[in-house]
């Protein structure tokens, strides 16, 4: 039950809203398009036509790619939730 003038799931809308922001966020960061390369600009494997269909403009095999994502650091974010360790920060 939510008090004061919030709704009963205001905190579940919140949360949608948050994700939905994430996800654009993360549509406009890969948004390369354009033609894709037939072989990986990091080892020189083939990129199979299937993966150059389905992600237009990919230069990296999906193990290259797979590293590449594994070495990026995640940003931060604003924690909405206020949870004890945010808040020492």
């Amino acid at each position: 039950m939510a008090g004061g003038w919030a709704t009963d799931d205001a905190v579940n809308q919140q949360i949608e809203v948050s994700t939905e922001e994430a996800l654009a966020r993360m549509r406009l960061r890969n948004r390369t398009g354009g033609e894709s390369l037939a072989e990986c600009a990091d080892c020189g494997e083939p990129i199979p036509e299937a993966r150059r269909r389905a992600q237009p403009g990919v230069t990296l095999c999906v193990a290259c790619q797979s590293e590449a994502d594994r070495l990026r650091r995640p940003s931060g974010g604003m924690n909405r939730r206020a949870s004890k360790d945010s808040l020492l920060k």
